[in-house]
């Protein structure tokens, strides 16, 4: 039985998602199923659901957010309303997980719900350790904190810092 490996793909610059995705599509190709669940992604959701409409790979892709508009920018009723809808989704990862229902999961920008208050790490911790082999779990998301670190084999770090670049002088 082949590891599944548990990667996280953070940092403050963009891109993140798109290597997720990728991973995705490679996993796809190579005959395997894909979930992705979409976190906090608000205006920019269906940016991606083409990856379901490609013949002959399993990738399905789940939002429990019902609006359009990103979280940060709600009322305090709607982002009540939408934050239940976020925890639903939370547990729906919690099941695929239980469950295996998948060889691929993308958990995308699941870190975010720490950064807006929404999940506490423990939370997410609860579901790593569910995980059995073979499944891969990918997350998403800005910071991971300390609590996740021990649960994760790979950690990528996207950043927006300028290369160190000198022109060679003739």
């Amino acid at each position: 039985m082949e590891k599944g490996l548990t990667e996280v793909y953070c940092g403050t610059a963009k891109g993140k998602t798109t290597l997720a995705m990728g991973q995705s599509l490679k996993a796809a190709i190579e005959g395997q199923s894909v979930i992705i669940i979409q976190f906090m992604k608000g205006k920019e959701s269906q940016a991606m659901d083409f990856l379901q409409n490609l013949e002959n790979l399993d990738i399905k892709i789940f939002r429990f957010e019902k609006r359009d508009t990103c979280y940060e920018e709600l009322s305090e009723q709607e982002k009540a309303e939408e934050k239940q809808n976020i925890l639903n989704g939370l547990n729906f990862a919690r099941k695929v997980v239980v469950t295996q229902e998948c060889d691929v999961l993308v958990l995308d920008e699941l870190l975010g719900l720490l950064d807006s208050g929404i999940a506490e790490a423990d939370a997410m911790v609860e579901i790593l350790k569910l995980k059995r082999e073979p499944m891969h779990i990918i997350m998403t998301g800005r910071e991971i904190p300390e609590k996740l670190r021990d649960y994760v084999d790979s950690i990528t770090t996207l950043s927006m810092e300028a290369p160190d670049c000198e022109k060679d002088s003739l």
